[in-house]
């Protein structure tokens, strides 16, 4: 494969600050790589520089074989005055601009103006683009096209930058978090997309099941440097673990990930894809290789938190809308001691409102919360960093508590808990608008910790930190004696820390569920077989049987008994060429002539099954049982 993207002896500087140094790679047509680093490294600076946007100290980047490149930022660039369907087809690529005239031609009422447009598609093939361009915006929820992009919420925004990112279909796609604002269900839709397209892909992603299923190659960013692992997440683990183990002590919380995994591991239910059994048949490989490294324990807090009481917190009859929108229906739900509950479903089908409602931000409007006297929340929202950027970040957490007390009766300072968390001693009295936004949320992680809450309240807790914050984070709650209810589309997270799920499926209907999410995910999967087993069953038994259906009188004529075994299988093997044309015409995967032909047959095939049913009907009265 050629190659398509070279930087060589790439440095730059924040200040005094290096984020990296003379660093050099390539990447080549249709690989599939991630870079990882901890927050404040340089990710993202680095993906401005190789996309222009930003200037380096030095070094050079070249693009090769006028690839067209796209780059999703961590921050929406949108124009805050179109409309959704004008920003998405806002662009100078013409396919894209022919099929924004034609959409306009659709809804004027100039018929000459329509048919100059469908010539124009006729004459670029644009009906393929249009149906793939309808699609991934039908994936990502964005419907309402004539919406302005300023009433749009943060997540919409977001979710509109990566559709206009992929509908370019470049050559070379660049995406900064983009699993971030995104429902389980979109997030699995677009690790499908991205390997099954033929794409150069280079991403920041923290989601480790996305990075493992879609990825082939891993970049490394650690002190300036880079390291590059040849292989996804599974084999980045190992590689980076064998390295960390001939190094210093000041790397030790990095070398724990391999201890984090290994208690993912013993909690893993039986795998559900082979991606998931290659990753336990290489952990004990992994964890052979790893038993001469270090075996040294690195250090766990486990906080006090407040006494909890019998009474925790108890749902009682509760039921609330937003406006026509309902959310909970008559939920009742009693918490107990020590459990941790995650929050599955949908964008806007009421997770941050239940957690919300649970802490008193809002009053239910039917039934009551009743929150026990011993109760010490600690709410971390998604939109909940208000920093002044002028505060030291050691004066940050001192404002809350010069100490903190750990369940085992120790104490440790704000200054040795900041240092858990991933701010080394020196960074303490750094300003905090020098942070980048990772290390802005993991700082805002700490004040909410730091007040020894007892019932933690985590609204999406797992954007923008990194993977060793979320390790760290991850063992942290694995301690926590406290009760947790976590909102986050991390499956990986929800693996690992909870013991049952509360999965709002939309209007007002909230099941739970007895596990973590993989055995959720394996419990919907094998439920979608047994429907559609049961499904084809009831076809096949509602379908005329010649071995039940004899014309044993002389009702009938020869020919017409004839006619009529002949029926009885001409209807069954219609009846399953509609089960297959249906499954093909919701796949998605269609192109606009193969969607047309497909959905042109399928009515020409339910009127032939009716008019033959009719028939089959007609004679079966004449015949005499």
């Amino acid at each position: 494969m050629s190659t398509l993207l070279q930087v060589e002896n790439l440095t730059r500087h924040f200040g005094e600050k290096v984020l990296f140094e003379n660093i050099s790679f390539s990447i080549n047509q249709y690989q599939k790589v991630a870079l990882i680093a901890g927050n404040g490294a340089g990710k993202t600076s680095l993906l401005s520089i190789i996309n222009g946007i930003e200037p380096c100290d030095g070094g050079t980047v070249s693009l090769f074989n006028q690839a067209s490149m796209a780059y999703l930022k961590q921050e929406p660039d949108l124009n805050e005055n179109l409309t959704v369907f004008d920003e998405v087809y806002s662009t100078s690529n013409d396919f894209l601009k022919t099929i924004h005239d034609y959409e306009e031609a659709l809804e004027s009422p100039d018929k000459d103006l329509l048919s100059k447009a469908m010539e124009r598609m006729d004459a670029i093939n644009g009906w393929d683009y249009e149906n793939r361009i309808k699609q991934v915006l039908s994936r990502l929820s964005l419907g309402e096209m004539h919406k302005p992009v300023s009433a749009l919420s943060g997540g919409q925004k977001k979710r509109l930058a990566l559709a206009k990112t992929l509908i370019t279909e470049p050559d070379f796609l660049i995406l900064d978090e983009p699993t971030n604002h995104l429902d389980i269900d979109m997030i699995e839709w677009l690790e499908e997309y991205l390997t099954r397209n033929q794409v150069t892909l280079l991403m920041v992603t923290h989601d480790r099941y996305f990075l493992n299923n879609v990825c082939d190659e891993i970049l490394e960013m650690e002190n300036g440097r880079l390291f590059r692992h040849k292989g996804n997440y599974e084999y980045f683990l190992e590689k980076s673990q064998e390295r960390r183990g001939n190094e210093t002590q000041e790397t030790e919380k990095a070398r724990n990930i391999l201890r984090t995994e290994a208690e993912w591991m013993r909690r893993m239910p039986k795998a559900r894809t082979t991606k998931s059994k290659a990753r336990i048949d290489s952990f004990y490989e992994l964890k052979e290789k790893a038993a001469g490294l270090s075996t040294e324990r690195g250090m766990t807090l486990s906080m006090e938190g407040e006494r909890m009481g019998h009474k925790i917190l108890e749902v009682h009859d509760v039921s609330f809308s937003w406006g026509k929108l309902p959310i909970l229906d008559h939920f009742g739900y009693i918490f107990k001691r020590g459990e941790k509950v995650g929050i599955i479903g949908k964008n806007g089908s009421g997770k941050s409102t239940f957690l919300d409602l649970v802490t008193s931000g809002i009053r239910p409007q039917k039934g009551r919360v009743e929150t026990g006297a011993t109760i010490k929340f600690g709410h971390y929202r998604q939109d909940g960093i208000v920093f002044d950027g002028q505060t030291r970040v050691i004066d940050v957490v001192k404002d809350i508590a010069d100490v903190v007390q750990l369940s085992n009766g120790e104490k440790v300072t704000a200054a040795h808990f900041l240092n858990y968390f991933m701010f080394p001693y020196p960074m303490h009295q750094q300003y905090v608008y020098k942070l980048s936004g990772g290390e802005k949320r993991r700082l805002y992680l700490v004040t909410v910790l730091m007040q020894n809450p007892n019932f933690l309240i985590l609204d999406e807790p797992t954007n923008d930190l990194d993977i060793l914050t979320l390790n760290i984070l991850e063992n942290y709650l694995a301690s926590f004696k406290g009760c947790v209810l976590v909102v986050t589309h991390d499956r990986f997270f929800l693996d690992k820390i909870v013991d049952h799920l509360f999965v709002f499926e939309g209007n007002t209907v909230v099941k739970d569920f007895p596990g973590n999410y993989t055995q959720f995910r394996d419990h919907a999967d094998a439920r979608k077989r047994q429907a559609a087993l049961a499904k084809a069953s009831a076809l096949k038994e509602a379908a005329p049987s010649s071995a039940v259906i004899k014309p044993k009188k002389p009702g009938l004529s020869y020919k017409e008994k004839t006619e009529f075994e002949a029926l009885e299988n001409e209807i069954a093997e219609l009846e399953t060429e509609k089960q297959e044309l249906e499954a093909a015409l919701g796949s998605g995967i269609l192109g606009q002539q193969e969607l047309t032909g497909k959905s042109e047959r399928f009515s020409l095939l339910i009127a032939e099954i009716d008019s033959k049913t009719e028939r089959w009907m007609e004679l079966s009265e004449k015949n005499v049982f």
